[in-house]
């Protein structure tokens, strides 16, 4: 019996396509020939029929057709299925022979050629010998043939042929071998596979036939094979549905059979092939839930069904194979277009294959550890005549007998040794490890990250039983990794016990010491005596020397182990291996913590080193080395104890370096730092702890950064959730929870004993020269020297602060956009202890808001650490925020003649000017002077002098200025008239005099200028007196080209009576100018109103009374008439 005999058949495996024949073609000497056949081989996509052919001669033997049964009364059938019937119907059995003959039909031997044409149809007719098989005769022509209906002499001689081969004219087809032979194929093959249809139906309704011969007793089995033949011809006829069908039906008969130990082989293997098929046509139709619902009905019906107790590992056997087949449908399924799930995916299928594969392996261990004395059967009860079985699922040493009764009880138990002898030859391992890397291959594509290391896991377990040391270390040493990532500690001591055997029996030096050091750590979950000798192990090994085997190793593995280790000892080379404690758990635990996050420079660096040991023994370390970032400080740290190889384990814990199990060893280590790493981070990039020494061998674990292995984050996490209270532990002792890693410390600079003040009078004012005063004072017991001052706006703040920030140290004059924002290492030289320094820093700045000012002084002095003299930089700097205001608020506004208020002003006619300066300052304002600046469109009525020179304005207080301006005639502009600038000189009142006056330019508004037709103003006193006359005197003055017309009336007022014309029409010409005087006589005292003046201009009728009041007083102040006084009283007065 094969280690194949589990194996699928091929023809059960593949698609099932109509088999078609074609005789008559010489493929190798005619091109032709060739060409057709090309064309119906080469190329076929998935769009053409499902046909399956074959180039056969013309007299080519077909499988003889056996005699048809009349009745089935005394019928006894032997087996279910017989073991070529598939192929027959796949490969040998053609449903449509075709006779290919190159025939033209103006052929001039016409008679001849269809004769010997006949006479092929025949041979094939009797090679056929009865069976169903159709025949087709194609013509193969040179010329194309004219279509039907059109040549006469084509449709007589088609029809003298079909005559003369016996076919109907269906069977007749002509290929014209032209440029387009590819289609003529293609509708050539369409008619065969219409053919070959025809033949399967016929077959099914030829096997349905024979349904009402049979009965229940003694034909149950035929009732299954009859049933599994119409499925399948149903399958080669491409008919699914129905061919599922009738497999389910046969599916549900096999089932009905009586099942015993001498036939439940058979039973298992027909239900395997049609579930196989069930389950295939169920992924074919898209349905995977019915093909998943089949498989796992399949398993529970069959999973009981052991057969003989003997050969238990063939169901085990069976049954994997079951798991695989469906796996390999499911992956099939996938790959055209099927979405598979995590839950739900081909991976569980293989996992469970190869799980029985496993239980196979353990059955045939038990069953098959034969003697080596018992010998192979001779002859060999496994052959058979043919070399296969006559039906699927029967020993070969009892073919068709169906009793259930053994009539040869000895030649069954030879048969039995036989298949048990044949087993013991069965590579398992490579049937688990090829099933299980199948499985791992799914769960890595759908992302299952634990099943995947869980079945590496047996993959590696599987080699390691296979002898294949390298592979089953190299798949055990990538899962450990998440093993020790997530903690399963117990999963991972398991796979560590393997991993040491593969090292051990492989004598990989460094890959055992390895094990060896996590085997005895915390990580393990091995007992103290497994724990005691695998430390014993690994000081042999240390010590040059053999290390005693592994247990439950294969003893001849051990012998060849033994002869390697002798072979390690003997050869030379690097006894020093170093180890990285970041990938794996060791026995031992480090520590690193500077005592404070930074040190000054001129205090020594101070850091302990805490080591713990997990193992059952006190050990003893040879040296411990700690390496940092700057290589220099490397020398400092370090501890080297001398001891023999044989003291390592030696119960002595005086050393430093001895670490007993479960204490926390502190080791302080301190050094000076540089100078030059001031203001740089000390990190220590690794910490090395030798074990053993150079005259045997070396271990070097090595720590990168300040310690911590593989576990340590996790157990750091589980201790900061914890509540679980701390025992107390002695003075000098430490929980080792508690300890946090601090690997690396900033160097500073030394601490300055200086003492640096600002003097300033906030808030700065805009533009002005602001003065800070700086004072160093020295507070050092001895001289510091090479005193240097940087001071300024702060870096980092906002770039438009930058921009407008100027920093200088003369007062004197001012700063212009070259000064810059912040002056660097200004040298103010050395000072004595006590001493005290000033500088005064002029700072301008343009704009408002709040700016951060630093005044940096660093200088250097001589200081002593631990016996060394070092040259220290020290500096200390202070910060202050200066808020930039406004000095002032500057208020203009146009009034007219009349301080009324303007909108707009009117050409050539004069206005008021006036600026308001309100002082906004908290500190005394000197006005040293004004000045106004008028745009060219301006003229001044009077001069311009500046009327608050001098001024001296406190918080709040205002200074005001007018001045009387006009505008000339420019026409309409458009968004008013500039007016100009309005220029003020100041500085603090407070300020030494030697700081420069600061200009500021107020840009005074535009105006908007309108032109009057007609401006009319008055001459008047200031004051009238009642009863005296008051004379005035009216100015009409036409501003425009033309001649006015103007109608002049005056309404009387109680207050008064007048003199003058009281309605008057006259005309002025362009540019000139007319008077009108009155005499206006008081009538009571007070302030009064005026006769009023009404004006009309017969060409401009908007010109209105309104606009004409803004030129003319409306009221006049009236005394009262005084008493007659004499000359005396009048000189006195």
């Amino acid at each position: 019996m094969s280690p194949t005999q589990w194996d699928l058949p091929v023809e059960l495996c593949c698609r099932p396509m109509a088999f078609v024949t074609l005789t008559g073609l010489d493929v190798v000497y005619n091109a032709v020939h060739r060409a057709v056949w090309d064309a119906f081989c080469a190329n076929r996509r998935a769009d053409r029929v499902p046909i399956s052919f074959k180039v056969l001669p013309g007299d080519h033997e077909y499988p003889k057709c056996r005699p048809k049964r009349t009745s089935y009364e005394w019928y006894i059938p032997k087996g279910i299925l017989k073991t070529g019937w598939m192929n027959k119907h796949l490969n040998l059995v053609p449903a449509l022979v075709v006779v290919f003959y190159e025939l033209d039909w103006d052929e001039p031997q016409w008679k001849e050629k269809q004769s010997e044409c006949a006479t092929r149809v025949e041979i094939v007719r009797q090679s056929l010998q009865g069976r169903n098989t159709k025949v087709a005769v194609v013509l193969i022509q040179k010329k194309t043939p004219l279509p039907p209906g059109e040549d006469v002499i084509a449709s007589e001689r088609a029809a003298a042929l079909c005559n003369a081969c016996e076919l109907s004219g269906k069977s007749l087809f002509v290929l014209p071998h032209t440029d387009h032979l590819v289609g003529y194929i293609i509708r050539l093959e369409n008619a065969f596979y219409e053919h070959a249809q025809t033949y399967y139906y016929t077959e099914i309704r030829r096997v349905k036939s024979h349904k009402e011969f049979l009965n229940k007793t003694t034909h149950q089995l035929l009732f299954v094979r009859h049933q599994f033949k119409i499925a399948f011809f149903s399958e080669l006829k491409q008919d699914t549905q129905n061919a599922l069908k009738n497999y389910r039906t046969a599916y549900n008969l096999v089932h009905e059979l009586r099942a015993h130990e001498t036939n439940i082989l058979e039973i298992k293997t027909m239900a395997g092939f049609i579930n196989y098929k069930i389950c295939r046509l169920c992924f074919q139709h898209n349905t995977p839930l019915d093909a998943i619902a089949q498989f796992r009905k399949h398993i529970d019906l069959c999973k009981k069904k052991t057969g003989s107790a003997e050969l238990s590992f063939e169901h085990a056997a069976w049954m994997s194979k079951q798991f695989q087949a469906f796996g390999d449908l499911f992956d099939e399924a996938i790959k055209l277009g099927l979405t598979a799930i995590q839950t739900q995916n081909p991976g569980f299928y293989y996992q469970q294959a190869a799980y029985y594969a496993q239980e196979r392996k353990q059955l045939a261990k038990s069953l098959c550890n034969h003697e080596a004395s018992v010998m192979y059967p001779n002859p060999d009860p496994l052959e058979t005549q043919t070399g296969v079985l006559d039906f699927y699922g029967q020993r070969s040493w009892r073919q068709g007998i169906l009793s259930f009764d053994l009539s040869d009880p000895e030649k069954e138990k030879v048969g039995v040794l036989a298949i048990q002898l044949k087993e013991r030859n069965v590579a398992h391992s490579e049937v688990i490890i090829t099933l299980l890397s199948n499985a791992v291959a799914q769960f890595k594509k759908y992302k299952c990250p634990r099943m995947k290391s869980h079945l590496m896991v047996q993959m590696g377990e599987e080699y390691y039983y296979a002898k294949d040391y390298t592979k089953a270390l190299k798949l055990l040493d990538y899962v450990m990794c998440d093993y020790r990532s997530e903690g399963w500690w117990t999963l991972l001591t398991s796979i560590l016990t393997t991993a040491l055997k593969c090292s051990y029996l492989m004598a990989q030096l460094k890959d055992y010491i390895t094990y060896s050091l996590e085997l005895l750590g915390r990580a393990s979950t091995l007992k103290d005596d497994q724990k005691s000798r695998i430390e014993k192990n690994l000081i042999n090994v240390l010590m040059n020397e053999s290390p005693d085997p592994e247990p439950d190793c294969d003893i001849f593995a051990v012998k060849t182990a033994q002869k390697l280790w002798a072979d390690r000892i003997s050869l030379a080379g690097s006894n020093i291996f170093t180890i990285g404690a970041q990938d794996f758990v060791p026995f031992v635990q480090c520590k690193a913590k500077f005592h404070a996050p930074s040190f000054h420079v001129d205090v020594p660096v101070e850091f302990d080193i805490y080591l713990k040991a997990d193992c059952p023994h006190p050990i003893r370390f040879s040296k411990l080395c700690v390496s940092f970032n700057n290589q220099e400080y490397n020398q400092f740290c370090v501890i080297e104890e001398a001891s023999k190889a044989n003291e390592v384990l030696e119960n002595l814990t005086q050393g430093k370096m001895c670490l007993v199990p479960g204490k926390t060893r502190k080791l302080l280590f301190k050094f000076v730092a540089k100078t030059e790493d001031v203001g740089k981070k000390i990190e220590i990039t690794s910490v090395d702890l030798a074990l053993g020494n150079e005259t045997g061998r070396c271990v070097v674990l090595n720590w990168q950064g300040g310690g911590g292995d593989a576990a340590s984050s996790q157990e750091a996490l589980q201790a900061a959730r914890s509540f679980k209270r701390r025992p107390k532990l002695p003075d000098n002792e430490v929980h080792w929870d508690s300890i946090i890693i601090q690997a690396s410390t900033m160097i500073i600079s030394r601490v300055p004993n200086i003492s640096v003040h600002l003097r300033h009078e906030p808030p700065a004012l805009t533009n002005e020269m602001y003065c800070l005063v700086v004072t160093v004072q020295s507070h050092e017991k001895t001289q510091i020297r090479d005193v240097k001052l940087t001071a300024g706006l702060k870096p980092g703040q906002d770039a438009n602060l930058t921009q407008k920030t100027h920093v200088t140290l003369h007062g004197t004059e001012l700063c212009d956009e070259s000064y810059p924002a912040l002056l660097t290492d200004i040298p103010v030289g050395d000072l004595h202890p006590g001493e005290q320094l000033e500088k005064m820093l002029y700072v301008r700045c343009g704009t408002v808001g709040s700016r951060m000012f630093l005044v940096y002084v660093s200088y250097l002095i001589n200081t002593t650490t631990e016996g060394k003299e070092i040259v220290c930089k020290c500096h200390k700097d202070e910060t202050v925020t200066i808020e930039t205001v406004f000095p002032f608020d500057v208020a203009v506004k146009f009034v007219s003649t009349k301080f009324e208020h303007l909108e707009r002003v009117y050409a050539d006619i004069p206005f008021l000017l006036m600026t308001d300066l309100l002082s906004a300052s908290p500190w005394a304002l000197t006005i040293v002077s004004s000045e106004l600046q008028l745009a060219p469109s301006m003229t001044t009525v009077d001069q311009l002098e500046s009327q608050v020179d001098n001024v001296v304005l406190q918080t709040g207080e205002s200074a005001s200025e007018c001045f009387c301006l006009r505008c000339p005639s420019l026409g309409n502009v458009e968004g008013g008239v500039a007016t100009g600038h309005y220029i003020i000189s100041w500085k603090r009142t407070s300020a030494m005099e030697n700081v420069p006056v600061i200009r500021t330019v107020i840009t005074l508004p535009h105006v908007i200028v309108e032109n009057i037709p007609l401006h009319v103003n008055a001459d008047l006193p200031s004051f009238g007196r009642v009863r005296e006359s008051l004379p005035v005197k009216y100015h009409l003055q036409n501003k425009t080209d033309f001649v006015q017309d103007v109608e002049i009336s005056v309404e009387p007022s109680d207050a008064f009576m007048f003199s003058g014309l009281k309605q008057i029409r006259l005309r002025i010409l362009p540019g000139t100018e007319q008077e009108m005087l009155y005499n206006f006589y008081p009538l009571m005292a007070g302030y009064q109103q005026l006769p009023s003046l009404n004006i009309n201009l017969l060409r401009f009728p908007n010109f209105t009374n309104q606009l004409l009041r803004r030129f003319i007083p409306t009221s006049i102040f009236v005394k009262p008439q005084g008493r007659l006084m004499d000359d005396t009283s009048i000189a006195a007065a």
